[in-house]
């Protein structure tokens, strides 16, 4: 009686083991997916809004005004962030293109075709990438050229002693001296992009509706927190270039270019019919013509 008792005990222990390691296999468990769809929910009843929508452009503009005259009038003591190594401009917004890309690839992809079905509008759709892929690589070239036009190389950072001999910012630097141009910001300009971008492709949030047993839900879920919390990165960012680097009219560049990059597509070219197009929604075209006029 013993024997077995003690072999029906481990029967049952193994059991229970080999439940738990099922479980845990799966990914995310329950709890987990709890505090997952906790996190979409909340990024969702807020990043989903048209008057977010609406009204970031004005936000993202006014703080970089009350940020940069804040560096003139008053500026802040140095702290992590003011330092150009710190992890987020190092890991997050010197790659924030390719982040954005990355995530919004897979995120476009399965709720458009969620919604729609058809594999040529996914990849009509998907192509928004690509006209992003070249705003950032026109405007980024250019900003280089205009600094390199309007530069030139000094012995020290106080800008004395020119060095003639050197014509490029890479020669200039190579020689230990300072190169000194009109250097838009280049972070001002790409944060303000990406989200807005970003804002833009989650508005499609409005009509998916998945099964929560399904991986699509798991997988879709898993998006939306990613790119929640990358926005709110970008965000903070660009609130940190506006109070640490770059003088107000470098910024105020950046930020227009940003800007009009954004409108320029969302706000005008996406409208029409021969383009990548807005966002699979109800009245989608209608709803967008709306916000822009108010």
């Amino acid at each position: 009686m013993r024997p077995e008792g003690r072999s029906g005990f481990f029967r049952a222990k193994g059991k229970t083991v080999a439940e738990r390691t099922r479980g845990s296999g799966r990914w995310p468990t329950r709890s987990g997916m709890e505090h997952l769809e906790c996190c979409a929910r909340l990024l969702r009843g807020t990043l989903v809004r048209a008057a977010v929508r609406r009204y970031l452009p004005w936000a993202l503009a006014a703080s970089m005004l009350a940020g940069s005259l804040l560096k003139e009038l008053s500026p802040l003591p140095e702290s992590y962030l003011s330092n150009k190594r710190n992890v987020l401009n190092v890991y997050f917004v010197k790659l924030a293109w390719a982040w954005t890309f990355c995530l919004l690839l897979p995120f476009i992809a399965l709720t458009n075709y969620h919604l729609t079905g058809k594999a040529g509008l996914v990849l009509r759709r998907l192509s928004t990438l690509l006209v992003g892929t070249a705003i950032w690589y026109v405007c980024t070239a250019l900003f280089s050229n205009i600094e390199h036009y309007t530069g030139s190389c000094y012995q020290s950072p106080t800008l004395e002693g020119v060095r003639k001999e050197h014509q490029s910012k890479q020669q200039c630097h190579g020689e230990g001296g300072f190169w000194h141009g009109f250097d838009i910001s280049g972070h001002s300009f790409l944060l303000t992009f990406c989200a807005l971008m970003i804002v833009e492709e989650m508005a499609v949030l409005h009509e998916v509706k998945t099964d929560r047993s399904h991986c699509l839900h798991t997988a879709i879920t898993s998006l939306v927190v990613a790119l929640g919390f990358l926005t709110f990165i970008w965000v903070c960012m660009f609130l940190c270039t506006a109070v640490y680097f770059h003088n107000l009219s470098q910024k105020v560049f950046g930020t227009l270019f940003g800007l009009l990059s954004w409108y320029g597509t969302y706000g005008f070219w996406y409208l029409k019919a021969f383009s990548p197009g807005l966002p699979p929604q109800s009245s989608s075209l209608n709803l967008k013509q709306d916000s822009y006029k108010e």
